[in-house]
């Protein structure tokens, strides 16, 4: 055999220790490509987790958000529970001009209380306006007639002389008659939920009792057929 050939198979027998160090070199990489295989899902599912919990968390927020809520609609749900034959309920509250106006003023009479959710809003304005179109006729039903916002009576005022309304308005700012007549309650506007003025019409008998109640009240007609009912008694 030649010098060259023995050099050649000198270096190829597997038990060399060139193989061994090429066969190390292939176990520690295999291992290592496999440990980073093994770590890659760890990573992934503590990512997973973490995401998972923040759901979770957003949803108990979200939750909690509604259950903080739940107390006021609540409240407002129970408000609304007055029914038509039941004594209404007593109030005093300002009135634009700086007076106060109480139920026991109206006693004898029958009232018509209305309620709307903000001044010199369409919806707002166009009822006002039909309940002041029709003062007299009310009056001649002896029937007295007041309408109720949340507004300040700076507002209230304002709203009184840009559109010459007759009818006396209330300022109830901290929704006591409001919750009281069922008129507060949880409101949605653009997919959010909110509390607010419901707008409602309340009718009161000469015996002080309630004898009609108008809840989500359509503007268009609705004090005609107040004033209707208002005869009716």
């Amino acid at each position: 055999m030649s010098k060259k050939s023995r050099k050649k198979s000198s270096k190829t027998p597997s038990g060399s220790p060139t193989a061994k160090k090429k066969t190390a070199k292939t176990r520690a990489s295999i291992q290592t490509k496999s440990a980073k295989t093994e770590r890659t899902p760890a990573r992934k599912s503590a990512a997973t987790l973490a995401k998972a919990g923040s759901h979770k968390a957003a949803s108990k927020q979200l939750k909690s958000s509604k259950s903080v809520s739940s107390p006021a609609a609540a409240k407002s749900s129970l408000k609304s529970g007055l029914a038509e034959g039941q004594k209404a309920p007593a109030f005093r509250l300002p009135r634009d001009g700086g007076d106060v106006v109480t139920l026991a003023d109206y006693a004898g009479q029958k009232l018509v209380l209305f309620f709307y959710p903000r001044a010199d809003t369409p919806g707002c304005t166009r009822e006002a306006i039909d309940f002041t179109r029709l003062a007299d006729a009310f009056a001649a039903a002896g029937t007295a007639v007041l309408g109720i916002s949340a507004d300040p009576l700076k507002a209230q005022e304002k709203f009184r002389d840009k559109h010459k309304l007759g009818i006396p308005l209330i300022s109830d700012e901290t929704h006591g008659m409001l919750e009281a007549y069922g008129a507060w309650g949880e409101k949605s506007m653009y997919g959010k939920s909110f509390l607010g003025i419901l707008r409602t019409t309340i009718l009161i008998g000469a015996d002080g009792k309630i004898a009609r109640i108008w809840r989500n009240v359509r503007v268009d007609g609705h004090a005609d057929e107040v004033l209707e009912a208002a005869r009716s008694l």
